[in-house]
């Protein structure tokens, strides 16, 4: 693995997993790995659970661990190639990553999307720059499209909690990907990593959404999408609540009718569902304080996964280091 921003850049997402469960068991076992290595942690928004995560998996190998908080930190960054530098920014991603070259064995950063120029979004604005101007592997901590680690450690988190490997179990798993109702207009990143990552696992995968937030047809592919959620949900295994805007006019927040956060009496119609969602969640908007504190949830769950879902693709990522 010589980067990491997405599933294409796993060859066998089930031995990951099992790699994953097996760090899980014993975090501290290749302690020795990355020493005298060090990982760029470059954060250009905010984060809790991917700096915390990748922080401590770092630290679980033995990386010294650099973090940038480049927001807040660092100098104003420019992207724009050939950019004439006469006013706001200060310095151009270009030289900040040609020195992250010569501080840092590994470079992960983190990205937003803009939610003002959709080109740019689905292009990777910035995350392509830090892959073109990079001599070392890049890993994304999320970026405009995708978020790989969040994606892998619900990948975990699943397998935690359906017996794949027992041959007793003769159906799939129903995995349902819901829109939720927010307050702002947010990015697609984590709907649409969740959706492909989801079409390489065991699953049958559907995705509910009110008309207009149709999530972009380059990750949707062929999954059934279903515009009522009540339809959606039946018989359903695991729930995903998310978020996301409109893709087709993007960024925006076509007006909902209908009530979509997700409640207790919305589960009945499921095979008693584990209910997921990424964090930070707006509770009794996303979803309600019943669904977030019941045994249906498996949310912080997913939460610790994120150390070993980070400690995997290091570790990965050290071994070709090493060859």
């Amino acid at each position: 693995m010589k980067n990491f921003t997405s599933v294409e850049d796993i060859n066998d997402l089930q031995s990951m997993i099992k790699k994953a469960l097996h760090i899980k068991e014993n975090p501290l076992a290749e302690g020795n790995k990355g020493k005298g290595k060090t990982i760029g942690l470059v954060f250009l928004n905010s984060s809790l659970r991917t700096r915390l995560s990748s922080q401590i998996a770092a630290q679980n190998l033995g990386l010294n661990v650099l973090i940038l908080n480049a927001s807040q930190e660092a100098w104003n960054l420019e992207f724009a190639d050939g950019a004439v530098m006469n006013s706001g920014t200060v310095e151009h991603v270009k030289d900040a990553v040609e020195v992250l070259n010569q501080y840092c064995d590994i470079i992960a950063v983190r990205c937003f999307a803009g939610m003002q120029n959709k080109e740019d979004d689905v292009n990777e604005s910035i995350l392509s720059q830090f892959l073109k101007y990079a001599k070392v592997p890049v890993i994304s901590l999320e970026s405009a499209t995708r978020h790989p680690l969040q994606s892998f450690a619900d990948c975990i988190t699943i397998n935690e909690n359906w017996p794949f490997d027992r041959l007793t179990m003769n159906r799939k798993p129903k995995v349902v990907l819901t829109w939720a109702p927010h307050i702002k207009p947010i990015a697609h990143a984590v709907a649409n990593s969740f959706t492909e990552w989801m079409q390489n696992m065991e699953v049958d995968l559907v995705i509910a959404n009110p008309e207009g937030y149709d999530l972009d047809p380059k990750f949707v592919k062929n999954t059934p999408v279903f515009h009522d959620q009540d339809e959606a949900l039946k018989d359903a295994d695991f729930v995903y609540v998310k978020n996301w805007s409109s893709f087709g006019n993007y960024a925006a927040m076509p007006e909902v009718k209908e009530n979509w956060m997700l409640t207790q009496e919305k589960l009945k119609s499921t095979q008693n569902a584990k209910v997921m969602h990424c964090l930070p969640v707006r509770r009794n908007v996303e979803l309600s304080d019943e669904v977030m504190d019941s045994d249906h949830s498996i949310i912080y769950q997913q939460a610790k996964n994120r150390i070993f879902s980070a400690q995997t693709v290091f570790s990965e990522i050290l071994d070709e280091l090493s060859s």
